[in-house]
């Protein structure tokens, strides 16, 4: 491999030669390197999932109609990191004139002090190498974001040590959006941002003009635009400028996973399971199910605010803290395994509360009892799933007949299992739930106990922090009167 050119001379007679990459825009090269992946058939957007046949297809509609655009979708839904993985279709690095505060293209620069430059320099012009890593700028949208943070201000220091005038494009300190040149400036939470503000960036996209401290300059950059913003915030409040909205070449929703097992993949990819303990780590597959199930019935539930929508972040958390919560129980009570129970869900409430915003009713209820009534219909449905037609009558004549199973905390996984096998039928049912009698106490403890926790979430059952599990015994009926009609009551005296 040859190596790469230091100067402007020797870049001309590379293989970055003028012709091909002189007039080659950021949103070109995008454009390129795309339909290269996709003819090599490499995943475009790795570790995005449930967006295959919805999102990913119209972003990359986008980026070969070389569109700016905007992603608009509730909070935990993958935006920020699909705008992020942008710059995997960027090329590896790219040449820049040495020093470029904005990454001045050597065959076309757009920046006063590089155009004096090369005319006092020419082909011995240094040149440097821009890595993709360096070619994405993001900006979080606030209120008190300025003209001067995003394109920039006069510099009265530069031009008293220079000796020049105010009104001199070289007295300039640029801003994010020049600093962004030949990348990607993506703005979070569009809506935020000012509308003087707003302004300045419409003008850039369309006409490449802007006014510092009152004088124009005339800044071509070369720039590809993304956005994010809640669509609440887009639509409704009516925050974002029409003039902008209308430079928008496309805007595309995101949502969250569809499915509970697309759900499942995300969670198992970003929650930090694969703990440094002592030991064997493990979360059955029902516990993964229902704390991902607790996200879709808080997604569904009238109580929280659709508007602000139940993050992904909200299993993720929960999921980790349902495995830090086996932990602490497997080191208390000594045992060798460290597996995951659905009264560990329970222990994660507090990774949950915080997620969830509530409406009015569910500011009355209590985000933890909410929390706590989401669990036991994700546990109702999981346990529906994996048991749909099994009546476990053995289990509640047992209870019913006045038996009762307080589970202790601290418990050893041994312990609690000899306590579990004394309730009748109970363990029958395991091999539903891929658990075998020679498998370790503490999974088929966590087994038992989901089984118990479904008979409760259905009502079968009952469960209380005092006496645990247990029945309503069955209430023997007292012989009818036989003067009492059929409807339960005795006539009422007639009186004259």
């Amino acid at each position: 491999m040859s190596p790469q050119p230091k100067n402007l001379g020797e870049l001309r007679h590379s293989p970055w030669a003028e012709e091909k990459f002189a007039k080659r825009t950021v949103r070109q090269e995008l454009r390129e390197n795309l339909l290269a992946k996709m003819e090599k058939g490499e995943p475009l957007f790795p570790g995005v999932h449930g967006y295959d046949d919805t999102v990913i297809p119209q972003i990359v509609n986008a980026i070969l109609s070389r569109h700016h655009f905007i992603l608009l979708g509730l909070r935990g839904q993958a935006k920020s990191r699909i705008l992020r993985d942008l710059v995997g279709f960027m090329d590896a690095q790219v040449p820049m004139i040495a020093g470029c505060e904005i990454h001045d293209n050597p065959y076309s620069p757009i920046c006063r002090a590089c155009h004096d430059r090369i005319a006092a320099e020419g082909d011995a012009t240094p040149i440097s190498w821009l890595g993709r890593d360096h070619r994405y700028v993001e900006k979080l949208a606030t209120p008190d974001v300025t003209i001067a943070d995003m394109i920039g201000d006069v510099d009265p220091i530069k031009a008293a040590r220079a000796g020049r005038n105010l009104s001199d494009e070289l007295t300039i300190h640029y801003g994010l959006l020049p600093r962004a040149n030949r990348g990607v400036f993506a703005i979070n939470e569009l809506p935020d941002l000012a509308g003087k503000i707003q302004v300045g960036l419409f003008n850039i996209m369309q006409e490449g003009d802007v006014q510092i401290k009152g004088y124009p300059i005339r800044m071509a950059l070369d720039v590809l635009l993304v956005f994010t913003a809640n669509p609440e915030d887009y639509t409704a409040r009516g925050k974002i400028i029409t003039p902008l909205k209308d430079r928008i070449g496309s805007e595309i929703r995101t949502h969250y996973p569809p499915t509970v097992a697309e759900g499942m993949e995300i969670t198992a990819q970003e929650a930090w399971t694969s703990r440094d303990g002592r030991g064997r780590v493990e979360v059955p597959d029902y516990i993964r199910e229902i704390v991902e199930e607790v996200a879709f019935q808080a997604r569904e539930d009238k109580r929280v605010d659709r508007r602000s929508g139940v993050s992904q972040r909200l299993p993720i958390s929960a999921l980790e803290n349902v495995l830090s919560s086996a932990e602490q129980r497997a080191i208390r009570s000594h045992d060798s395994a460290v597996v995951a129970r659905v009264s560990d869900v329970y222990s994660a409430i507090p990774s949950m509360t915080g997620k969830i915003e509530l409406e009015y009713e569910g500011e009355m209820r209590g985000a933890e009892s909410i929390a706590r009534e989401l669990i036991r219909l994700a546990i109702g449905k999981t346990f529906s799933k994996y048991f749909p037609n099994v009546s476990f009558q053995p289990v509640v004549q047992w209870f019913e007949a006045g038996g009762e199973l307080k589970l202790q905390t601290n418990a050893s996984s041994a312990e609690t299992l000899a306590q579990l096998k004394k309730i009748q039928g109970l363990f029958e049912h395991l091999d539903t739930l891929g658990v075998r009698a020679k498998d370790d106490a503490a999974v088929q403890t966590s087994a038992a106990e989901f089984i118990l926790e479904g008979l409760w979430a259905h009502k079968r059952i009952s469960r209380s922090e005092e006496r645990g599990f247990y029945g309503e015994a069955r209430k023997t009926p007292e012989p009818r009167d036989p003067r009492e009609p059929s409807g339960g009551r005795l006539p009422r005296r007639q009186f004259n």
